[in-house]
């Protein structure tokens, strides 16, 4: 499969961004830390690095900032407390690595990838992957590093929610949004995607969304990588990275159309919602999400980041299935 003469990262910081709800200083914060993310991973991509370099460098940032569901600032469950989930795949090789419901791990994509290459299981969860994590030397830290008092006060609105019989009224904990993610394509034309949350406010029982489920919200393959960010259910219920991948590889449907069909058709269809960034091996970028904004952003042969949080905003990228209209060619 043919593939770009230059690499290409695209990164999202989570979809159902509402923009009357952000402050002005809020917004900088996120775009800041959007273009440092794809800075960081675009370095690796021109240093020589894989594809597995630059997604985990760019998710680490964004780990690293209390603005994204992910890391430092992931949200609290229906006991108070943080669980994360992360994933990452290298779609020249399949090899996948996954964690789930950790608490004390700093950056859990780290650990995900540890998982991929110094183990041979894919997915550990729990204890038993913070175990796995000493023995890895992976950093771990008091689980009081998670806290932030936004995400606190978000959990005990829920909570009073809950008591009242009332639907959350905030939209990021009822459509249960949420997630990082990366795609990226380097010089030697492989692909890889990595995926990390902090889940859902006030989830309960130990639920594990889409996020670190390969194939679900992070698939890989030799042409088509893809991180989705929504309600993860529904990314389950339809495989939806893996579908989108499929369409792509199996049966010659366009990046653009084949994202736009999966997270703008099918998920919706069935009472879904989010979106998701797709990379394929010619380079080309699909950011679709039904939501009123999706934090994301791309960096390629020109090395200038384009970051984008608003569904309003131009970041590049067509959308494949206007309103009424027939499906376009990406």
């Amino acid at each position: 499969m043919s593939h770009a003469a230059s690499p290409v990262l695209v990164i999202h910081g989570g979809a159902g961004v509402i923009k009357r709800e952000m402050s002005p200083a809020r917004e900088k914060a996120v775009r800041a830390a959007l273009t440092q993310a794809l800075q960081n991973g675009y370095a690796q991509l021109k240093a020589g690095k894989t594809a597995v370099d630059a997604v985990s460098a760019a998710i680490t940032v964004l780990e690293d900032d209390p603005n994204f569901n992910a890391g430092k600032g992931s949200v609290f469950t229906h006991d108070g407390k943080n669980e994360m989930d992360a994933a990452i795949m290298n779609g020249f090789t399949l090899e996948a690595g996954s964690v789930a419901g950790v608490h004390r791990v700093k950056n859990p994509i780290v650990l995900a990838r540890a998982v991929m290459e110094k183990s041979q299981h894919v997915m550990l969860v729990g204890e038993g992957a913070e175990e796995f994590a000493k023995q890895a030397g992976i950093t771990l830290v008091d689980p009081s590093y998670f806290r932030t008092e936004e995400r606190w006060q978000q959990l005990q609105k829920a909570l009073k929610e809950d008591e009242n019989n009332e639907k959350h009224s905030d939209v990021e904990t009822a459509k249960h949004f949420g997630t990082v993610g990366a795609v990226a394509l380097d010089a030697q034309g492989h692909l890889a995607a990595g995926t990390s949350t902090g889940g859902m406010t006030d989830k309960r029982w130990g639920r594990v969304g889409d996020s670190p489920i390969i194939g679900a919200g992070t698939y890989a393959d030799s042409g088509c990588a893809v991180s989705g960010t929504g309600w993860g259910e529904f990314y389950m219920r339809t495989v939806a990275a893996h579908a989108i991948c499929m369409r792509v590889t199996q049966m010659r449907v366009p990046l653009r159309r084949a994202a736009a069909e999966v997270i703008n058709q099918e998920i919706p269809s069935m009472g879904g919602n989010g979106g998701a960034i797709a990379l394929d091996a010619n380079g080309t970028v699909a950011m679709p999400f039904n939501t009123d904004g999706m934090y994301r952003g791309w960096i390629g042969a020109d090395g200038v980041p384009h970051v984008a949080l608003y569904g309003d905003e131009d970041d590049g990228t067509a959308d494949p299935l206007p309103q009424g209209g027939e499906p376009g060619q990406s």
